[in-house]
């Protein structure tokens, strides 16, 4: 987390400096050097969240230039400059901006004001519950579609192939697998585009090619496996495969282009990988080891497969997932 926090006079600069000492934010005061909408613009740039030691009136005018999406925008949060009170003002779910006025509150002996209504009437909100199951939602605007039927006292069906531990929250059910009539799918893979869908980030994909594979074929290789298995991209984490495409561009720039880490094996550690793997005596004889993609990524993963090998145009791909214990927690007991 990176906070950025600041303050307009004297008194405020105290209290700017108590949260600078505790949750180690980066503490400044107004036009020392500079304004507090230069300010703005930069910590919006920068920092996961902003905090404002002073009106809201002041805060909500330095941020309405930046604000885009709930999906994007930090936290916001207002501490009036006596202490008294914590405002959550943007960003109240998936930014944390709810979660960390409560702790400022707590650390302050203030008052953390939350005005979201699932909060006010303490019922499920699936943004907070996304977010504590190191998931993404994948269509934000429908969030307010589910809340609202929990906010009128309506059941939502919750569509998950994971064990999920705890009591179900009220108002909340599962769905059969098999319908396409949930109001949310919570997996790594769609099966159905109405739902509201919450993707665990837990899979890693491992990868082999011919030497020489440009990145558009990679890319190519990619979709035709995303729609075969079903798998949605933004669940992934990293990629993997052998030592010896460490160097391959294509791989590389593939890599690179969606922001994911790549990882290499040698084909020692691939053949210490446990599981059943699919076995290639070409690859074997090419690399030293029978499979690449399905090992690395189960290496990787430190987990379990969850494709077995898939192969297009000279490219392979697969997927584990990292070992992974959801639960229904949505806020703070």
């Amino acid at each position: 987390m990176k906070m950025y926090c600041i303050s307009f006079t004297d008194r405020g600069e105290q209290l700017a400096e108590r949260l600078s000492e505790e949750f180690g934010a980066h503490s400044d005061r107004c036009n020392r050097p500079v304004g507090y909408k230069e300010w703005t613009k930069k910590a919006f740039e920068e920092a996961d969240t902003i905090v404002y030691v002073g009106a809201c009136g002041i805060a909500v005018r330095a941020i309405a230039p930046y604000v885009v999406s709930k999906v994007t925008d930090p936290a916001v949060i207002v501490i009036d400059e006596c202490g008294e009170f914590v405002i959550s003002l943007l960003s109240g779910h998936l930014g944390g901006a709810n979660d960390m006025a409560r702790r400022i509150a707590s650390f302050l002996g203030s008052v953390p004001v939350i005005t979201t209504a699932t909060d006010r009437n303490d019922v499920f909100a699936v943004d907070e519950w996304s977010k504590r199951q190191n998931a993404i939602v994948l269509e934000p605007p429908k969030i307010k579609l589910v809340s609202s039927k929990i906010l009128d006292g309506k059941d939502i069906s919750v569509k998950t192939g994971f064990d999920m531990k705890g009591e179900l929250p009220e108002h909340v059910v599962l769905a059969e697998q098999n319908t396409d009539c949930a109001d949310i799918e919570f997996d790594v893979r769609e099966t159905s585009a109405k739902p509201l869908h919450i993707v665990p980030r837990i899979v890693h994909l491992g990868i082999g090619c011919r030497k020489g594979t440009p990145e558009v074929a990679i890319e190519q290789a990619f979709a035709a496996f995303k729609q075969k298995t079903g798998l949605i991209e933004r669940s992934v984490v990293r990629c993997a495969s052998i030592d010896l495409k460490a160097g391959e561009p294509g791989l590389k720039e593939f890599c690179e282009f969606h922001g994911w880490n790549f990882d290499t094996y040698s084909a020692e550690e691939l053949s210490a990988a446990e599981g059943e793997f699919e076995s290639s005596e070409f690859v074997k004889k090419t690399t030293g080891v029978d499979n690449v993609c399905e090992r690395s990524a189960v290496i990787s993963s430190g987990g379990t497969l969850l494709t077995g090998k898939f192969a297009h145009e000279g490219v392979t791909f697969a997927a584990a997932v990292e070992p992974y214990f959801p639960d229904w927690r949505w806020k703070d007991e």
